[in-house]
């Protein structure tokens, strides 16, 4: 019966799942509010349009490093979210901004792009090494041999990041 109402109230509220429930969701697994060392980084975004779950959603650290939530809905075939989590200086590998090098030219990274809410990643190459907070030349994997190489800023060892502004 509560299945038949929840199907009820999401098509009433215009047939979309409940992103403020989300970040509850998000807030309650991690123990921190948005914003805050250990939390969401910003909300989920609110121009996403998902599928209303009519099941349990299913929360998961992406990472041992708890850099990212993993939110799914448990309905067949339905949606996943990577939430971001804000990381205080001390908590990104042990290195915060000492100027040691966490990225050598040639290491596999992942390369992040992180928007309002949303935060998606792909595996690169580093072309130049650097330090927690420098930027860095790098390529994606399936790039073109000839592929133009990005500029992106060093997180952590193993991760950069392309922030959308």
């Amino acid at each position: 019966m509560s299945f038949i109402l929840a199907m009820f109230a999401a098509a009433a509220a215009g047939g979309y799942a409940d992103l403020a429930t989300i970040d509850r969701e998000v807030a309650g697994f991690t123990g921190a509010e948005i914003g805050q060392s250990g939390g969401a980084m910003t909300p989920v975004d609110r121009r996403l349009r998902l599928a209303p779950c009519g099941s349990p959603l299913a929360l998961a650290w992406r990472t041992q490093n708890h850099e990212s939530v993993v939110v799914q809905c448990g309905d067949p075939g339905s949606w996943r979210l990577f939430v971001p989590i804000k990381r205080d200086p001390q908590g990104m590998g042990g290195v915060s901004g000492s100027g040691q090098i966490v990225i050598n030219k040639g290491d596999g990274i992942s390369i992040a792009v992180n928007g309002d809410g949303f935060s998606v990643a792909q595996p690169g190459e580093a072309m130049e090494a650097g330090a927690v907070g420098s930027w860095i030349r790098v390529r994606p994997i399936n790039a073109k041999i000839n592929a133009e190489p990005m500029r992106a800023q060093v997180v952590r060892p193993g991760l950069v990041a392309l922030p959308l502004e």
